[in-house]
């Protein structure tokens, strides 16, 4: 069985159904019947134990069914993660744009875990934060199962510097250094987010560092002191700085093709932490450009 490569688990439900093949066949029934029993004669389909099931294998209610998730033509992204720094505990790893970093829609090997479990062979990888499919940027991940609760509570209690980097357009209207706190809420359709009015959740801490008037467009230091979903995104449309080929904010596009000649101009630059199993101080750059 390899190690948790594109691996998902269901628990079987109530029902009069003879055969496991009959279950999945109507509960994924966009997967269609003839893959699964492929799926099964390929011993694609465990058992919780990691024993591979057979295509007669009987349904059981309650069972636990550990599966490959698998998406047919599943795109290739012509770039390349980067790993930085690996120990006992963490690996630091430097993500393109496009990649997405976990499993999700249509990429499943095509994600920075999988890539990474594949190339490592730790199959107890787990990401300890996430970046937008178009981020580029730092991600860590964790190696020990030990340690991981220690290192997740720097993101969850916020002893974590986190700094991002961004190109947007100039604006006199705004003097900077400033912060925009607002209240983020799940907007429309599903994969969006917006702001409304009420107590804010959100907050982000701006700099322009950098300013190219020929272009009319300006480079910012975006410290985000939470962690919403699309926080930095939606707060620079907010302010009337759309982050360059930003595709979803403040108006969302016509959904097309990756255009890989316009990645969002957004990166995970720095991430700054003491290191909860050492003490000591760490911190670590990308190595990407805007």
């Amino acid at each position: 069985m390899q190690p948790g490569v594109g691996r998902s688990s269901i628990q079987l439900p109530p029902g009069d159904w003879a055969l496991l093949v009959d279950f999945l066949a109507e509960h994924f029934a966009r997967i269609g019947r003839e893959v699964w029993i492929a799926r099964l004669q390929q011993g694609k389909v465990f058992d919780a134990r990691g024993e591979p099931l057979s295509v007669d294998a009987p349904f059981v209610a309650g069972q636990v069914v550990r599966y490959f998730r698998e998406v047919e033509h599943e795109p290739r992204i012509p770039f390349e993660a980067n790993i930085l720094h690996r120990d006992e505990h963490l690996l630091v790893v430097d993500k393109p744009h496009f990649l997405p970093t976990v499993p999700a829609g249509r990429f499943v090997r095509e994600s920075l875990l999988m890539r990474l479990k594949l190339a490592t062979g730790l199959g107890s990888l787990a990401p300890l934060h996430r970046l937008d499919r178009e981020t580029a940027g730092l991600v860590l991940f964790s190696i020990d199962e030990r340690s991981r609760a220690a290192y997740s509570a720097l993101f969850a209690e916020r002893r974590i510097d986190k700094v991002y980097e961004a190109l947007a357009p100039l604006s006199p209207a705004h003097r900077f250094p400033l912060q925009r706190s607002s209240r983020i809420v799940a907007g429309e359709p599903f994969f969006r987010m917006r702001e409304i009015d009420g107590e804010p959740n959100a907050h982000t801490q701006i700099e322009l560092i950098e300013t190219h008037h020929d272009t009319g467009r300006g480079r910012y230091r975006l410290r985000p002191q939470t962690g919403k979903k699309h926080q930095l995104r939606l707060h620079m449309a907010a302010l009337g700085l759309p982050i360059e080929n930003d595709r979803w904010y403040p108006d969302l596009l016509d959904e097309s093709e990756d255009d890989y000649r316009k990645p969002l101009k957004l990166l995970a630059r720095s991430l700054a932490f003491e290191d909860p199993v050492g003490g000591e101080q760490r911190e670590f750059k990308s190595r990407f450009e805007l």
